[in-house]
This record gives C-alpha cells, sequence and structure tokens, in this order.
C-alpha cells in the first residue's frame, strides 16, 4: 500500500499583485514564474522531493521524507528571495488525489488565494519516520514511442506540441478518474505520475486508452520508493528496459 506525502504550494495573492499598481508586464511574470519553480524544484530536490509546475502560480510537490521544519525552510527562502510569498499545505493519503485534495482543502480553509491578508500559511501532517516504508511512493514514468521519428522530425513544432499535448491531457485526465493518479508534462514528450498502488494491468489500461483515445502510443516504467526521487530513478530504469526490450509497461519492483 502507498502512502504518499503531497505538498500544494501556493502563491499568496498573485492574481491582484500582477496587476498592482499596474499592469505588470508578462515577460516579467514569466521570468518570476520560471525563476520560482526552478529553485523549488532544486530546494525540494535536494531533501528528495519532486515539485511540478501545474498553473505556476500553484505547485503540487511530492514530500515523502520532508518534515514541517523542511517545508519552513523552503517558504523562508522563497520569502527571502521573491516579491511574493506563498503559501503551503501538507497531507498524506493512500491515493495521491486523495492526500492533495486533503492538502488544497487546508489551504482554502486558511484564506482565499487572493485574500491580501493571508500571508505564508503552513498547515496540515507529515508522515512519522517510524511509519515511513519502502513502497510508500509509486511513480510510473511515461513516453510517446517514436516521439523524434513521427512527430519532431515530421512535423513543424507547434503542431508536434499539439500532439503531445493531447496524449498528456488525455493521459491526465484518465489516471486522474480512473486511478486516482496525478500525472504531469516534464518537457519533451515525458510525463511523470504520481500513483496508488496500481498494478501492470493498470497501466496498460491506461495506455490503451490514451491511444484510442488520441492516437498516441505510449509506453511507461514504473518504480517505488521510500521517496520520490527513489521512485522516479526506479521509474527511470524500467523506462530503459521498455526502450530495451519493446515493452509497454516494466515495473521495477
Amino acid at each position: 500500500m502507498t502512502n504518499t506525502q503531497v505538498t500544494h504550494v501556493q502563491i499568496d495573492n498573485y492574481g491582484p499583485w500582477t496587476v498592482t499598481p499596474e499592469p505588470r508586464r508578462e515577460v516579467d511574470l514569466q521570468t518570476l514564474q520560471s525563476r520560482l519553480y526552478a529553485d523549488l524544484s532544486q530546494l525540494f530536490g535536494n531533501r528528495n522531493g519532486y515539485v511540478f509546475f501545474s498553473r505556476f502560480d500553484n505547485m503540487i510537490a511530492v514530500t515523502n521524507g520532508l518534515d514541517v521544519d523542511d517545508h519552513a525552510m523552503i517558504q523562508e527562502s522563497v520569502g527571502n528571495r521573491y516579491p511574493v510569498t506563498m503559501s503551503m499545505a501538507v497531507a498524506t493519503g493512500t491515493t495521491p488525489a486523495a492526500a492533495l485534495g486533503d492538502a488544497t482543502s487546508e489551504l482554502q480553509d486558511a484564506g482565499s488565494a487572493q485574500d491580501e491578508h493571508r500571508r505564508e500559511i503552513l498547515r496540515g501532517r507529515t508522515i512519522d519516520e517510524e511509519f515511513r516504508t519502502a513502497a510508500d511512493v509509486q511513480i510510473a514514468h511515461f513516453d510517446v514511442n517514436d516521439a523524434t521519428g513521427k512527430y519532431t522530425d515530421e512535423l513543424n513544432e507547434f503542431d508536434t506540441f499539439i500532439r503531445i499535448e493531447q496524449g498528456y491531457a488525455e493521459l491526465m485526465r484518465y489516471m486522474r478518474q480512473a486511478h486516482d493518479s496525478l500525472s504531469f508534462f516534464v518537457g519533451g514528450d515525458n510525463v511523470i505520475a504520481v500513483c496508488p498502488d496500481l498494478d501492470a494491468a493498470d497501466y496498460r489500461d491506461a495506455i490503451e486508452h490514451v491511444d484510442e483515445a488520441v492516437d498516441v502510443d505510449l509506453k511507461v516504467g514504473v518504480g517505488r520508493g521510500r521517496t520520490a526521487q527513489d521512485a522516479g530513478m526506479a521509474a527511470k530504469h524500467a523506462l530503459e528496459a521498455c526502450r530495451a526490450d519493446g515493452a509497454d509497461v516494466e515495473l521495477d519492483f
């Protein structure tokens, strides 16, 4: 049974800030968002977590192994370096979607995302060390079969982007609805999904669904671990095994 710890990261009062005292240049906002994501990726990553950009003003992290003090240090680091602050809520659950739902409820209970008085909220609970196991996190690393040959080397970049995004959107929707998982585009033709305790048949089901729905052919490597990085590296090795033997699904556990 998995036990995923998820952190919902939300920039405080970001919408109003972007237009106060007047609308800010989009290039400056995009630069801030990308730099903040990069810094959070390193700050969580240095503690064996993963963070995904979601909508940039909201981000989702898998944080098994991080306690409340770790979150507070990350929050303080951002507050010292950026003109915006961020709030975080942490929750755990046997499915990532359930954990995120609880974390989001904690933030919503603390005030609106556009409440000018809500600043640097830190709420929720983490997994006690004594209850952690080597199978707490299950991560699936999907990529598109022969994306270079089918799309990158054949279509213009925007049409390639459309095809990859269609596959990602359908996979994201289906993995959430059918398997209570959270899936994130991570560049190129790669999607990382944080999953509950799924088996090979569940992943084949998702791959077949995406192929039938949007004609995008996927493969996936799956790993488990004590932390997101442990599970993610196992998933990467499993994906390499897929590439080597032509399998659609490979489990590294």
